[in-house]
């Protein structure tokens, strides 16, 4: 006798397959600071990234499954590289790429017996705050547009919890990076969190072409300082 179940209880299901995957994970944190975005990891690897660049004014932070997440990495790049070159540089934005994503997860999502166990940020940094874009993607294909900050991965209510009591709009970029580290520590009292144990990026305004750049151990280091609150 075959076994049925619900078309409800099989999204649930995957759902919460998904959440549970996800949760397991450790947070990124992105944030707007006074010079651009900034993207901070948990992620002590130094070959296995979990934020990356896409394009000239555009990056990627992921948490979940690695493999997955860098098959939709690579599948970005490849949308943006054919849009640029085709039509004009100007025409591959963050909510393009959004789109794109949101497609490919809602597919597998619906489709496919496991769901990607993702969740990702596409990001744009424009001419100033105001024009900034922050799109984070979760696993069923949904969509947010997010202002200021966001925190996903590992206990993600409680990292968006610290950030939204330290958050500062227009930060400068020291600031900006201790709110994100402390808010990462949030999920663990006992745990400090060193410049060797984090991955941290920005897209800079203010710098020319490639906005995309990665900070070395010893910068983060330089930035976190000694100011411990």
């Amino acid at each position: 006798m075959p076994f049925y179940v619900s078309p409800e209880q099989q999204m649930k299901d995957k759902a919460d397959y998904a959440r549970k995957g996800i949760a397991r994970g450790r947070s990124v944190v992105v944030l707007q600071y006074a010079d651009g975005i900034l993207f901070v990891a948990d992620n002590p690897s130094r070959a296995l990234h979990k934020i990356s660049e896409i394009y000239d004014r555009i990056a990627f932070a992921a948490v979940g499954k690695y493999n997955e997440f860098e098959n939709l990495r690579l599948g970005g790049v490849r949308y943006a590289d054919v849009n640029g070159y085709q039509y004009d540089r100007r025409d591959v934005t963050a909510r393009g790429l959004a789109n794109v994503y949101a497609q490919s997860l809602g597919t597998i999502f619906t489709e496919t017996n496991k769901p990607y166990e993702v969740e990702l940020v596409v990001a744009e940094v424009g001419e100033d705050a105001e024009t900034d874009q922050i799109y984070r993607l979760t696993f069923d294909g949904s969509v947010a547009d997010e202002h200021g900050y966001v925190a996903m991965g590992g206990q993600a209510e409680a990292v968006a919890q610290s950030l939204k009591e330290r958050y500062v709009e227009g930060a400068p970029l020291a600031d900006a990076l201790r709110s994100a580290v402390r808010s990462l520590e949030a999920q663990d009292s006992e745990r400090r969190l060193k410049a060797e144990s984090l991955e941290v990026a920005v897209l800079d305004r203010n710098r020319e072409h490639r906005l995309f750049k990665r900070l070395p151990a010893a910068r983060i280091g330089e930035l976190l300082g000694p100011v411990d609150d």
